[in-house]
């Protein structure tokens, strides 16, 4: 691997789902398979840039641990650990990790519940919002960019809200009926057409929107390729007006 060129961006990528114990056998858990962040990584890595990747439960290789430094989570719990260690060395956040949105309670991880014939209610709790939290002890000097699924009839509008109400730099939304990626990244809001003529972002049948939370001294660029999301850029964050 190159050495990494002078004032690389210190990238934190996470990747993959959460495990959420339901016994010692049962979880709760998505459908991402990590394919998104470690294609992120990937990327990154190829720039020679310094990365960390966290990444979830998925049967996908990661990259090369020579080239990136990976540390594995399982639980929401355990993942947000693993933000409080390392974004504060870090200068760009990329949140592709599928985190659940609920946890079982009263879990009791050593035991399997036996089967029986009766339903079974099962009490959960909302998990923290990770991202929001980063964002209110993060620097002016990071940069945060969140990942959301949302309906595709109201795919700019529930990004919009999720872009403010957790105070990040970008969100990257993606459609719940389809899994290509829309893009909603810094410095721009664009319609679909706009985003086609866009020649920052390399499309190849992808489509994507752009909203923004805050302007940035050098943006960052989030480009879809076939198969590999491409991030360039350094960045500054700054506090929207």
């Amino acid at each position: 691997m190159e050495a990494s060129p002078a004032n690389a961006p210190r990238l934190l990528i996470t990747a993959g789902p959460t495990w959420e114990p339901i016994d010692a056998v049962r979880y709760l858990t998505n459908r991402s398979s990590g394919r998104m962040g470690l294609a992120l990584a990937q990327s990154s890595i190829r720039r020679s840039w310094p990365t960390t990747l966290l990444l979830g439960p998925t049967p996908l290789p990661p990259p090369d641990t020579s080239h990136c430094s990976i540390r594995r989570f399982q639980t929401t719990t355990q993942l947000q650990a693993l933000l409080v260690e390392h974004w504060p060395s870090h200068d760009v956040l990329l949140m592709a990790a599928a985190v659940a949105d609920y946890r079982p309670v009263d879990v009791d991880p050593t035991q399997k519940r036996p089967r029986r014939g009766q339903g079974w209610h099962l009490a959960l709790e909302p998990t923290p919002d990770l991202l929001a939290d980063l964002a209110q002890t993060s620097r002016p000097d990071q940069t945060l960019i969140g990942f959301a699924l949302e309906p595709a009839d109201r795919l700019a509008v529930s990004a919009r809200e999720k872009l403010a109400a957790k105070t990040v730099d970008a969100i990257v939304a993606n459609p719940c009926r389809e899994f290509t990626s829309y893009l909603l990244g810094l410095g721009h809001a664009a319609d679909q057409d706009e985003v086609a003529d866009d020649r920052r972002f390399l499309r190849h049948g992808m489509r994507g929107y752009i909203f923004s939370a805050a302007d940035v001294s050098q943006p960052i660029e989030i480009a879809t390729g076939d198969e590999v999301f491409l991030v360039s850029g350094a960045t500054r964050r700054r506090t929207a007006a």
